[in-house]
Order: structure tokens, then sequence, then C-alpha cells
């Protein structure tokens, strides 16, 4: 019989339970972001229940159209046509669900200053993110938190919370998405997702990070 050392059956549960420490983390950091917004725990988990289930949904803002393309294969040595499916879609999860939250909070912040924080933030993910072939539209992950928490402690300390999360997520989704989709097109010719995986930023994640960085 062969006994195993306590300490590596301790480094072997650690390891196991870090998939689970890192989904408390990151639920006690969205609860704490929404708790800063003024939403309690349970409106927090029915609120990541949506999105999360809505962010496998995409709702066409255009008429799909079919087009053929030469798909590389065998090593990039050969070619041959394929049929895919090109249009714009909105992610329900990834942006409408942050976009009517952003206009709930709307009607509790000053607006003139909060549009202010919004079009800087505008400027701000229009200039550094970068349009790279296969991969979509990268934006450094903590470059749009940082500014909108900078920018609305600067312009409104007292609502500094909502201001971050609307001037995060509608600076990311206009500045880093709507303005650069003719760009993409022309590098891309699939279907692209507004607030969607893939071709673009998560735009919710933005938000919350956002309110959550108000909280120090």
């Amino acid at each position: 019989m062969y006994l195993i050392p306590f300490g590596c059956l301790i480094i072997v549960f650690l390891i196991l339970s870090l998939p689970l420490l890192f989904i408390l983390v990151f639920f006690r950091i969205i609860s704490f972001g929404f708790g800063n917004l003024g939403f309690s725990q349970e409106a927090t988990f029915l609120m990541l229940l949506l999105i999360f289930a809505g962010s496998l949904v995409n709702i066409p803002l255009t008429r799909p159209k079919r087009i053929y393309i030469e798909k590389p294969y065998f090593f990039n040595l050969f070619k041959k046509q394929a049929i895919i499916s090109q249009g714009i879609a909105i992610n329900l999860g990834g942006a409408i669900i942050p976009i009517l939250i952003s206009i709930f909070f709307l009607t509790k912040v000053p607006l003139k200053l909060t549009l202010l924080a919004t079009a800087l933030m505008v400027v701000v993910a229009y200039s550094l993110s970068k349009i790279i072939p296969g991969q979509g539209i990268v934006l450094p992950a903590f470059v749009p938190p940082i500014f909108s928490v900078i920018i609305s402690l600067i312009l409104v300390p007292s609502f500094a919370a909502p201001v971050a999360f609307i001037s995060g997520v509608m600076g990311v989704l206009i500045g880093a998405d709507i303005l650069k989709i003719r760009k993409i097109r022309k590098i891309y010719p699939g279907t692209l997702s507004i607030g969607g995986a893939g071709v673009f930023d998560g735009i919710f994640l933005v938000g919350i990070t956002s309110a959550f960085l108000t909280g120090f």
C-alpha cells in the first residue's frame, strides 16, 4: 500500500478548487460592482443569469445575405469556394442589457456631464482599439475601466459608479465597435455581432469593472 503525503493532497485539493474559487471571486467582484450601482445580491444574480443566457442570443440588425468566399484549406495550399452568411447583429447579453441599464442610470445622473464623459470614452476607445485580422477588434482590457473611472471621478464624483458604467459601456460600444464596423467589414466577411464574442469586445464587463473600481 502506498501512502500519499498529506502536503500533496492539499496541493491537489487546491488545484481542483481553483475553478470554484475563480467563480466565487468573479461573482464577488460582480456583486460589489452592482452594489456600487445600487443593486441587491438577488437582483445581481438574476441580472447575471439574463446576461449569460442572453450572450447566446444575437438579434439581426440587417437582413443576412449569402456570399461566396474562397476558403483556404490543407495548410493554405489550396482554396475552395464556400457560402457564408453576412450581416450585422447585436448581442442580447453583451450589448442590449448593458444599454438598457445605462439608459436607466441616465435618469439618475447629471445628463450633460455624463454625455461629456461618454464622448471622452468614445475618443479613448476609438483611438486605442486596433483591428487585427483573425481576431477582430482588440482593446487592452484595463484601459476602458481605468479611463472611465478617472473621467467620472473628475467630472461627477458624486455619481462616479453609474457614470463610469455608462461611459465605459457606451464608450467602448460606440468607439471600438460601431464606429469601426466598416473597417472590420473589409477583413471579416461574416456576420458581425455587436457586444458578442469573437469579433467584438465584451461590453458588459467593462461597465462592471468600472463600477467596481469606483468603490476603492
